[in-house]
């Protein structure tokens, strides 16, 4: 069972960003409603799990869990009174750069965080403006140092490639310095244009340039290939790692495991049942005052529906795809991705190439298909 905790509030929306995120004076509640809807959803997960059930992971994201500042450590806190967090257990929070102090890091570490998410994104200041990010390329560097000093070990840098006018040089001094920090893990995800988004309305208007499939897949494989030698094994498609040092909270959603989300917006998952909150922070709240669910939505996921989600999951992962879960009419097919360098037949199961990987979700529909 893991745990995921929406924090839906940012200081500054980024022009990229289409999550379901909010500026303090626009979502409607403050920092203490929020935790008090925190404190009535946490109920509602309790009376399906029971008291005192066990967490492997549990991850706060958003937004930036850590804009909440000391309240993020209370909020961890009323996880802990309904549920059992094993000592190994991984407890993650997304962090921004700027919203790190020492004092912050030095609560969050004793209220029992052990791994740390920051969005670095780019260390050249021209791409951070395009982004709309609101910190400086040193700024990730010393927060890095302070966490270090406080006593995580375990330190994730967010890396996003691909930005409009972003030249592959940039692009390799980002992942230079991101490497030079020595953090344990680094995701790196394309750019996705988001068509309500300010950074669309700026590349349809003209004032950037647009994003093309080849800059895309050149500077996947430039990061595969720098951050392979700098000792990171890619194990997701987007994410790197020294060994044993995944995320584990993010294998539990490819792996197809349970998870309850809890916040505005947040989805959920437990046995073939799927289900998702309301986006709004106010009616999210308004319905658990009342004594209701926040659900806005739910569906039973048939065994169709099943298999395509543990194909196209499978084919993310490093360990692959089961041979056993296709049928034997495919034979030719999977020979032709091992031909063409797209693939591998790795312990009874296809292993996607560097290459493969830029055409995962093709190959994973002609297999369904």
């Amino acid at each position: 069972m893991s745990l995921y905790i929406h924090v839906p509030f940012c200081a500054v929306r980024c022009g990229y960003c289409d999550f379901n995120t909010y500026l303090p004076e626009h979502a409607g509640i403050d920092f203490k409603e929020y935790l008090a809807g925190l404190d009535r959803e946490l109920t509602l997960a309790e009376r399906t799990f029971g008291s005192g059930a066990e967490l492997q992971t549990v991850f706060f994201g958003g937004g930036t869990p850590t804009l909440l500042g000391d309240s993020l450590a209370a909020s961890l806190e009323l996880v802990r009174r309904r549920f059992t967090i094993p000592s190994d257990a991984e407890v993650s929070t997304e962090a921004n750069p700027e919203t790190l102090t020492p004092k912050l890091l030095d609560t969050l570490l004793v209220a029992g965080f052990n791994r740390l998410s920051i969005g670095m994104q780019s260390s050249c200041e021209r791409v951070l403006t395009v982004l709309d990010r609101a910190h400086t390329p040193g700024r990730v560097v010393a927060a890095v140092g302070q966490a270090k000093v406080a006593g995580f070990t375990n330190i994730n840098l967010d890396l996003i490639y691909g930005t409009p006018g972003e030249t592959m040089f940039e692009w390799r001094c980002s992942l230079q310095h991101a490497l030079a920090t020595e953090p344990t893990h680094l995701s790196a995800y394309a750019l996705t244009l988001e068509s309500n988004t300010p950074l669309a309305r700026r590349i349809a208007r003209g004032e950037l340039a647009a994003i093309t499939a080849d800059d895309l897949a050149d500077k996947y494989l430039v990061t595969e290939a720098e951050v392979s030698q700098a000792g990171f094994c890619n194990y997701e498609i987007s994410n790197w790692s020294l060994p044993g040092r995944e995320c584990r909270h993010n294998m539990a959603y490819w792996l197809g495991a349970d998870w309850w989300g809890i916040g505005p917006g947040a989805h959920s998952h437990i046995g073939m049942r799927r289900w998702w909150n309301v986006n709004s922070p106010r009616r999210w709240m308004t319905a658990l005052a009342a004594g209701k669910s926040p659900c806005a939505g739910e569906e039973t996921l048939d065994d169709a529906a099943q298999k395509t989600e543990r194909v196209m999951l499978r084919l993310r992962l490093a360990t692959g795809l089961p041979l056993e879960w296709l049928p034997a009419s495919v034979g030719n097919q999977l020979n032709g991705y091992v031909t063409a360098g797209l693939a591998l037949i790795v312990n009874n199961s296809l292993v996607l190439t560097a290459p493969g990987r830029l055409l995962a979700d093709r190959i994973a529909l002609e297999l369904l298909d």
